[in-house]
C-alpha cells in the first residue's frame, strides 16, 4: 500500500472509482459523472491536497480536500471527500488516506475538515466516527436521488 499525491494522469482511475459511486449508491447526491479532464485540472490545482491511495501499483482510492464555504471566515474549515473502490474497502486505506490527508491539512492551516455523508451511507458516518469526527448537524431530506429523499449527516474534526 502506498499513498502519494495525485498526478494528472491518476484522473481515469479516479474517475472510475468516483463514477462507479455516483451510478450505483446514494453515498454520494449527486449523479452527474466525473470527467477524467476536469479531474485532472482540480489535482492540478490542488496539488499535494488531492492523494490517492495505490495497491500494487493501482489507484484504488483517493482523497482531497477544498472550501468548505466562500469567504475569508472560513478559509480555515476545509470539506473533505475519501472514497476507495472495492477491493481497497476494509484493508485500513481509507483511515491511511485520511491520517495522511489530516497532516496536509494541517501543514495548510486548516483548523477543521468537515464531512458531508450521506444517512444511506452508515459505514461512512462509523468510519468518520472512528477517526473522532462528530456528528454537528443533519439536514432533513435535503438530496434526492433514485427517486429518494436523503438526510444529509455534518460531521466535523478539529485537526490543529
Amino acid at each position: 500500500m502506498t499513498i502519494r499525491q495525485a498526478r494528472p494522469e491518476d484522473a481515469a482511475a479516479i474517475a472510475e472509482i468516483t463514477n462507479a459511486i455516483i451510478r450505483d449508491t446514494l453515498i454520494t447526491f449527486t449523479s452527474d459523472l466525473k470527467q477524467p479532464e476536469a479531474i485532472a485540472s482540480t489535482i492540478e490545482a490542488r496539488g499535494p491536497r488531492y492523494l490517492v491511495a495505490e495497491l500494487e501499483g493501482k489507484v484504488v482510492g483517493f482523497a482531497t480536500y477544498g472550501p468548505f464555504r466562500s469567504g475569508p471566515g472560513y478559509v480555515h474549515t476545509q470539506e473533505h471527500t475519501v472514497q476507495l473502490g472495492p477491493q481497497a474497502r476494509g484493508r485500513g486505506l481509507g483511515r491511511a488516506l485520511m491520517q495522511r490527508l489530516e497532516q496536509v491539512a494541517r501543514e495548510h492551516g486548516v483548523h477543521v475538515l468537515v464531512a458531508g455523508i450521506s444517512d444511506a451511507n452508515p459505514q461512512g458516518i462509523a468510519f468518520h466516527a472512528a477517526l473522532g469526527f462528530v456528528e454537528v448537524g443533519r439536514m432533513p431530506e435535503v438530496g434526492h436521488k433514485q427517486g429518494q429523499w436523503l438526510d444529509l449527516v455534518l460531521m466535523q474534526n478539529i485537526i490543529s
